[in-house]
C-alpha cells in the first residue's frame, strides 16, 4: 500500500475524465465524489472505480458529456433522467430536487433512472441532512447476490443510506450500508490487495463457501447480510429502487444497468418543532456516547463517526491505495496524455 494526497488524486482523476470527453465541471464533481469516499474510508467507492469507469466510457456504457435532467415534476415528487451519463450528477440532482420539494411540501420523493454507478449513496443523504432535512436513499444495482438459501445471482448489493441533521457545529448522523455482507467494491479491494475476504461473504460458482475474492469474479455470488433479514431488505430495494424508478429489477431483461434510485427528504419543521427535534437528537447522542463499553472498546461511536475519524487521519497521512491501483491510474493518465 502507498499513501497519496487527496489533492493529487483529485487532479489526476479529474484530468483523466476530461481527457475522455467529460465536461470540466462534471469531471471535478465525479472526481471529488470518489476522493470523498476514500477520505471517509470507503475505498470500495473511491478512485479505484476510475479504472472501471474508463472501460465503461470506452465501451459506450457511460456517455461522459451527458447531463441529467428532471423528466417530470408534480406535487411532492419528481423523476430524474440520468441520460446514461455519470451517476453522481444525477444522484446529486435527485437529492437537491427532493430537498426542494420537501421545503415546499413537507416531503420530497424523487426517482432516478438511466443512471450509471452513483457511488457512495451516503454522500447524497448527507447533503440533504446538511441542509437541515432528513435524507433517505436507496438504489438497486446489477445482480451479484444470492437470495437467502439460494445459489444464484438474483439481487444487487443494493445499498441504503439515512442521514439526520444535528446541532450546529456537528456533522449529520449518517448510516450507509450494502444489503450484501460486503459491498462488491470491498471484494474488489481485497482482490487488488491479494487478500482473502472474511468467511461468510462469498459462495463460489458451485455454491460453496470461499474466501478467495477471485471466486466471486469467476461466477460466484455474494451473500446477503443478516441471513433472511438482509435478503428481505434487498428484495424491497429492488422493488423501490429498480421497479419504482422504471429501471427494472436487476435479474430481469428490462434492467439496463446502473442504479435505479429512490431519494426521500423530510422537512423536520413540517412534523415537529425543529428545536425540539434537535434537543431530542443531542440528548440521545449524549446518552449513546456516555454508554459504558466492553473491555476492548475505547468508546461508543455514532453512525458516521468512523468516516469522520478516517477523514481526519487520511487528510494528514494521505489516502492508502494498493500499489497496483496507483500504477494503473498513472498508466491510464499517461495513455490519455494527462500524466
Amino acid at each position: 500500500m502507498i499513501h497519496v494526497p487527496a489533492d493529487t488524486l483529485r487532479s489526476l482523476v479529474t484530468n483523466i475524465y476530461i481527457a475522455l470527453g467529460t465536461p470540466d465541471d462534471i469531471a471535478r464533481l465525479v472526481a471529488d465524489t470518489l476522493v470523498e469516499a476514500n477520505l471517509a474510508g470507503h475505498d470500495s467507492h473511491g478512485v479505484m472505480r476510475t479504472l472501471q469507469y474508463i472501460e465503461m466510457i470506452e465501451k459506450g456504457v457511460i456517455q461522459p458529456a451527458a447531463r441529467p435532467s428532471i423528466l417530470d415534476r408534480r406535487g411532492a415528487r419528481a423523476i430524474v433522467d440520468g441520460g446514461w451519463g455519470w451517476g453522481p450528477p444525477a444522484a446529486f440532482l435527485a437529492a437537491q430536487t427532493a430537498a426542494e420539494l420537501a421545503r415546499a411540501k413537507g416531503v420530497g420523493a424523487v426517482t432516478a433512472r438511466r443512471t450509471n454507478h452513483v457511488g457512495r449513496i451516503g454522500a447524497y443523504a448527507q447533503a440533504i441532512a446538511r441542509a437541515g432535512q432528513i435524507g433517505f436513499i436507496l438504489a438497486n444495482v446489477g445482480a451479484a447476490v444470492t437470495p437467502f438459501g439460494g445459489r444464484q445471482r438474483l439481487m444487487g448489493t443494493n445499498p441504503i443510506a439515512w442521514a439526520v441533521p444535528r446541532a450546529a457545529g456537528h456533522e449529520p448522523l449518517v448510516l450507509d450500508f450494502a444489503t450484501s455482507v460486503l459491498a462488491e467494491g470491498k471484494v474488489r479491494v481485497a482482490k487488488d490487495k491479494g487478500a482473502p475476504v472474511p468467511p461468510g461473504v462469498i459462495l463460489d460458482s458451485h455454491g460453496q463457501p470461499t474466501q478467495n475474492p477471485n471466486d466471486f469474479y469467476d461466477g460466484g455470488m455474494l451473500l446477503p447480510f443478516g441471513g433472511y433479514k438482509g435478503y428481505g431488505v434487498s428484495v424491497m430495494v429492488e422493488l423501490l429502487g429498480g421497479a419504482l424508478s422504471g429501471s427494472g429489477v436487476s435479474p430481469s431483461p428490462k434492467y439496463g444497468g446502473g442504479n435505479g434510485t429512490l431519494v426521500l427528504a423530510l422537512n423536520i419543521a413540517d412534523f415537529v418543532d425543529p428545536a425540539e427535534f434537535e434537543t431530542d437528537v443531542e440528548d440521545y447522542v449524549a446518552r449513546l456516547k456516555a454508554a459504558p463499553t466492553v473491555d476492548d472498546v475505547a468508546e461508543v461511536l455514532l453512525p458516521g463517526e468512523p468516516e469522520q475519524i478516517a477523514r481526519r487521519q487520511r487528510e494528514v497521512e494521505g489516502i492508502p491505495l494498493p500499489e497496483v491501483t496507483w500504477e494503473d491510474l498513472q498508466a491510464q493518465a499517461r495513455r490519455l496524455g494527462v500524466g
